[in-house]
């Protein structure tokens, strides 16, 4: 773990040489090393290129620029202004994760520093490329690997010409329909399974196909099942381990994390008999060949597989190190792990196509991922953990002006960004096209600030753009989601016969006990199952917040009683999650610690209470949709005030329902809905929006994502403050990987399609 003392941080930060800060100055550094691909280990480095005696030059390896460092410090103190690194442009094969450890750190005044040379393009390889393709059949090309330094490797991934090859598989991939077509899917045989039946006696290794799937594989238990099981949250990729032709089920060498049901959507890869379309592969490990039907001819192109799982690895202790503009490819892991390092930084690289994650931060303090462009990554693009939730001490990390497009490629589960611990934040950064979420976080005094967040889970459903739940009490509480832009949340998922988008989506998305979560100055836009979800949150705080059009209401909360399984089976967890912290000094300022989960049952028998809801806009155009879809939401426990609605003259609709067992206020219907004329005089006995207004909001350009107030705007008079929208996604900067930013197309250019 890095210690620093407060003093020291305090003089640090005034001389401009802190953390990040000091390690990405543009400032002269002390001394200067340069690698080139023509370049010369026994050469001195010093030079960018070679002499003309072609005595001396640059290096051709990073390993050797870092041994020489290291020797420099033997040798003598570190130089003001530290050490930088010039990788010049060109391609770099690592033959080994470039691993760096406290021999290797810099000092706040003496950064270590690895850069790509302005203007110039390192592209650095966790692999090699692969040659000597001689005919197979047909367009199919044949090459042994074992002699290219793939011994002994069962990589994952093939690229071409930059682009990742799709692995030999039935159905084949579909171009046209890539999310939503290239699918077989579970017998059904009229079978139907609702969703929330209870799945934990099911076979989670068996699955029916169907007759017209049926295939005649000389080996099937080199196959693979890549599948979406029962709730579609994300995918498995589980071996084969028999196949029974008679009853037409496969079986799996391992669990999927449900059971695959009726209806479930799979595809089969790795098999030699499906390589028939170009693009595809397939590598026999037996006899260590490669076969690949080339998209293009090969001439010029270069063909590459994975050897390493880590470009570059900072390991623990290890501190003012950066990492800065190269370009980072080629990996089966993750390309980038810092593990309890600390004042480290990682900026303005890009970083693509990757097995896992882009960049994994877990302990330490003080690491910044900045400025880079980060995309088709095989998980999540940026993981911060750290901090101790124990004693609420903060790690500090954040993800700060990324932009992030196309993750979870192989991992459906893949996130934009993954907050997790204590005192960690995401600012700034513009993601788009992921499969899932978009910022996920679980964790205390965590911060997602100004992010433009958009067209998000293209693949699963019952998603939200940012999400958090833990049903263990303490999660997420005293964490704060500010001044952000949400909008097109996607879902996709079955509704009967057909596979549809958007479907099962929401906005901001608070699940499972999930409190204590300040909501400030945030536009969310478009969502079909409402731009604001409440799992039995508790003790949150929603204001000055702009939503715009749930297909079917605005806001949905839905909550728990006391006799229900999620709250009866995981009390346990909470109270020790709540005794685990009950008595840390910093806890006794939390929120709402005075109350333990075993005493936050109301006398109503409800549990969801103590949020707010105050100047807040609601505006929405479907005729049908609901202001607020309420269930098991105690009345007299929360609060809603000061907000405007405007439906385009509809009914404002509000729907509450509780429990049959729940005894309601005698003010309210026995029916417990309702009524569906505008802000009931009844919800406002309540005590509930008695300031509320009903009016348009007067946007200035709402039908082209203009949402600034016109000076008379009925909701300043509520109170409402202006949103700063100038502040909310990425900036320019030295650290930025590219400005402009150029995004990428994406479902929104190609909207999703349905399927049958």
């Amino acid at each position: 773990m890095c210690k620093t003392t407060a003093s020291f941080l305090a003089l640090m930060a005034i001389l401009g040489l802190l953390t990040g800060d000091a390690a990405a100055a543009d400032g002269k550094p002390g001394a200067t090393l340069f690698v080139a691909p023509g370049g010369n280990d026994a050469w001195s480095g010093k030079q960018a290129v070679p002499n003309t005696a072609w005595t001396d030059g640059p290096l051709a390896t990073l390993a050797k620029a870092q041994e020489k460092i290291r020797g420099m410090k033997r040798s003598a103190p570190l130089p003001m202004g530290g050490i930088t690194v010039v990788v010049r442009g060109g391609t770099y094969f690592l033959p080994k994760t470039l691993e760096l450890g406290p021999a290797d750190s810099g000092t706040a005044a003496s950064p270590i520093v690895y850069r790509g040379a302005q203007g110039e393009q390192p592209r650095i390889f966790g692999g090699r490329p692969i040659t000597g393709f001689v005919p197979y059949r047909d367009s199919i090309l044949k090459a042994n690997v074992a002699a290219q330094g793939f011994h002994n490797i069962r990589f994952r991934q093939l690229f071409f010409d930059g682009k990742l090859q799709q692995l030999a598989r039935y159905p084949n991939f579909d171009p046209q329909n890539p999310y939503g077509g290239g699918w077989a899917y579970a017998d059904q045989d009229g079978k139907v399974i609702p969703w929330y039946t209870d799945h934990h006696k099911e076979n989670h290794r068996t699955f029916r196909y169907r007759e017209k799937d049926a295939r005649q594989w000389s080996h099937p238990e080199e196959g693979e099942v890549f599948v979406f099981p029962f709730y579609n949250y994300w995918n498995n990729i589980l071996p084969i381990a028999s196949i029974d032709r008679q009853k037409r089920e496969i079986t799996l060498a391992g669990d999927a994390s449900y059971p695959i049901r009726p209806g479930d959507r799979y595809y089969v890869r790795n098999l030699l008999e499906e390589l028939d379309t170009p693009g595809e592969w397939y590598l026999d490990g037996k006899s260590e060949t490669l076969y690949f039907w080339p998209p293009a001819e090969l001439k010029g192109r270069v063909v590459c597989a994975p050897t390493l799982r880590t470009l570059i690895a900072i390991g623990p202790g290890t501190s003012h190190v950066t990492i800065r503009g190269l370009d980072l490819q080629c990996c089966e892991g993750t390309a980038v792990t810092v593990r309890d390092a600390c004042d480290c930084l990682i900026a303005g690289n890009t970083i693509h196509h990757t097995g896992s994650d882009a960049v994994s931060v877990s302990g330490g303090q003080r690491i910044g991922v900045v400025g880079n462009d980060i995309y088709e990554v095989g998980s999540a693009a940026i993981v911060l953990r750290g901090g101790d939730r124990r004693t609420l001490t903060p790690a500090g990390h954040y993800a700060d002006n990324n932009y992030i497009h196309h993750t979870g490629v192989i991992e459906k589960a893949g996130v934009g960004v993954w907050l997790e611990g204590v005192g960690n934040r995401a600012t700034h950064n513009l993601i788009h096209d992921s499969p899932r979420i978009g910022i996920q976080f679980e964790g205390n005094n965590l911060a997602m600030e100004y992010n433009h967040v958009r067209h998000v889970g293209a693949e699963t459903e019952d998603i939200g753009i940012i999400y958090t739940g833990g049903r263990d009490w303490i999660s997420s509480r005293g964490s704060r989601i500010s001044y952000n832009y949400f909008h097109d949340i996607l879902g996709y998922g079955r509704s009967g016969s057909r596979w549809i988008s958007p479907y099962f989506a929401r906005g901001i998305y608070l699940d499972d006990n999930a409190g204590g979560v300040d909501v400030i100055g945030n536009i969310v836009a478009r969502a079909v199952d409402g731009v604001l979800m409440l799992h039995n949150s508790r003790n949150s705080r929603f204001e000055n917040n702009i939503f715009i059009d749930g297909t079917l209401h605005q806001v949905n909360a839905l909550g728990w009683t006391a006799t229900h399984p999620f709250w009866t089976n995981t009390l346990p967890q909470m109270l020790q999650g709540y005794a685990s912290v009950l008595g840390q000094p910093a806890w006794r300022n939390m929120p709402f610690m005075e109350l333990p989960p075993e005493k936050a049952v109301l006398p109503s028998g409800l549990v969801m209470a103590n949020n707010v809801l105050l100047r807040n806009i609601f505006y929405y155009h479907n005729p049908k949709a609901k202001l607020y879809q309420l269930s098991n939401f105690p009345l007299d426990h929360n609060q809603s005030d000061y907000n405007l609605a405007y439906h385009f003259g509809h009914p404002v609709k509000i729907q509450w329902e509780v429990a049959k067992e729940i005894k309601t206020p005698a003010s309210v219907p026995a029916k417990r809905d309702a009524p569906t004329d505008r802000w009931p005089a009844w919800w406002q006995a309540q005590g509930l929006d008695r300031h509320s207004l009903v009016g348009d909001p007067l946007f200035v350009d709402p039908d082209k994502g203009d949402y600034r107030l016109r000076p008379n705007s009925p909701a300043l008079r509520l109170g409402f403050k202006p949103i700063p929208l100038e502040k909310i996604g990425p900036y320019a900067d030295p650290l930025r990987a590219s400005w402009p930013i150029r995004e990428a197309e994406g479902v929104r250019e190609k909207p999703l399609v349905s399927k049958s």
